[in-house]
């Protein structure tokens, strides 16, 4: 399991790093947090899942867990990788809107969303209230992305102030990708 925090990293009591310590996930560490550039993380995934694919574990499905500007990085790789296709599958979760009129100004190469199906199966969850979504385009988003979009309620941006803790709910959703291939 690949973890891909989206901008600024995931904190200490985010589910994505309850998950790296509890299940021994590997988080996708990036060189700059703070003003990623969206080539330069794709090549730390790339390198991932290359490793992977060199790894002990190479003969076991390969699954990405990508949260907010991660799920952004999912889709960018998977259209300019010739190894996408090493993943079983992704779970996207809270992907924001990049086209929001307040979209910050340190990301200005992740503005325009990749919206093409990705080649392995997705799931896109997202929740009603995101203030990051306001628009709630993330089911627009799961369309062109070919995956299959769940809504959550009102669970914020599904990041730690969401009170989710270890998130059995969302570790199910990650194991289902494997059921569907």
């Amino acid at each position: 399991m690949l973890l891909l925090p989206g901008w600024q990293n995931s904190g200490e009591w985010h589910w994505q790093t309850l998950w790296e310590a509890y299940y021994g996930d590997r988080r996708v560490d990036q060189h700059d947090w703070m003003t990623p550039r969206r080539g330069d993380w794709m090549a730390q995934l790339e390198e991932a899942v290359l490793a992977h694919a060199a790894g002990p574990e190479a003969a076991r499905p390969l699954l990405l867990a990508a949260h907010s500007l991660g799920c952004h990085l999912v889709a960018a790789w998977a259209a300019h990788s010739q190894n996408a296709a090493r993943a079983a599958g992704a779970l996207l979760v809270a992907p924001p809107d990049t086209e929001q009129d307040d979209w910050p100004g340190v990301l200005p190469s992740w503005r325009q969303p990749l919206r093409q199906a990705l080649p392995f199966q997705t799931l896109v969850l997202s929740s009603t209230d995101d203030p990051y979504d306001r628009g709630g385009r993330a089911a627009t988003l799961a369309a062109a992305w070919g995956a299959t979009h769940v809504s959550l309620g009102t669970r914020g941006h599904v990041n730690a102030d969401s009170g989710l803790g270890l998130w059995p709910q969302g570790r199910a959703y990650l194991r289902s990708l494997l059921d569907e291939r």
